[in-house]
């Protein structure tokens, strides 16, 4: 195991950059720890050394994430999301403790949270809505990152249509959260809704307009139709 990483991040060491790390920083508002890297390389980077595994079982795929979750580094955790939604297909109800754990104790800023919730975990409770209730336990969590993912989770799962009763109760739980990154989370979740659902959407919107943040309402509001949009922005 330790070679495959090592070889991993040898290539990611060699295509990183300078220029890229530090305008790469400036995304964020917390520390990050990146080499500083093309998007496009570290996914080609991802799937070229996943390939060279002959025939990995699940555990020792989720075992590589684990180690590259560890290191810190951004990049390394779009490998492991990248690596961990390979496995789909063999997703058992019990890996919710897995991806629990990663959300809980790695994710430090808004794109390992992102890449991991949007596919791996959305995913995963659209194959075991059961978990949808433990998302909204992620709502009341006092870590922002958990609090975010527990929306962002639900952005694909929304363009589809799906849960969308669950989808407002979990607007209802972060509402009023001060936090703007969980403000855009669950702007952005309503967003996605908001193109099966624009009708159920805007109608949430407008009961709520005095109340949420406006970050999280131009969020929310951002593919509804014009005059929609134009009687959310009003006071």
């Amino acid at each position: 195991m330790s070679q495959i990483i090592e070889n991993i991040r040898l290539e990611l060491k060699a295509n990183s950059r300078e220029e890229l790390r530090e305008s790469g920083k400036r995304f964020f508002r917390e520390p990050v720890n990146m080499y500083g890297m093309k998007t496009t390389d570290v996914t080609r980077i991802s799937k070229k050394h996943l390939s060279k595994l002959n025939q990995p079982s699940k555990s020792e795929i989720f075992s590589y994430c684990e180690e590259m979750w560890q290191s810190g580094m951004i990049e390394e955790s779009f490998v492991a999301c990248g690596w961990a939604y390979s496995q789909r297909k063999n997703f058992i109800s019990n890996d919710f403790q897995v991806f629990e754990r990663w959300v809980n104790q790695y994710i430090s800023n808004w794109a390992s949270c992102d890449t991991l919730c949007n596919h791996t975990i959305g995913t995963f409770v659209e194959m075991y809505p059961s978990y949808l209730a433990d998302l909204k336990r992620w709502a009341h969590s006092e870590n922002r990152w958990v609090k975010r993912a527990s929306a962002v989770t639900l952005i694909i799962p929304a363009k589809e249509g799906l849960f969308i009763e669950d989808i407002f109760e979990i607007a209802n739980i972060l509402l009023h959260d001060s936090d703007d990154m969980v403000q855009k989370g669950y702007g952005w979740m309503l967003k996605a809704a908001s193109k099966p659902y624009p009708d159920q959407v805007f109608e949430y919107i407008n009961r709520h307009k005095a109340t949420m943040p406006r970050t999280a309402l131009r969020y929310a509001i951002e593919k509804l139709p014009v005059e929609m949009k134009k009687v959310a922005m009003e006071k």
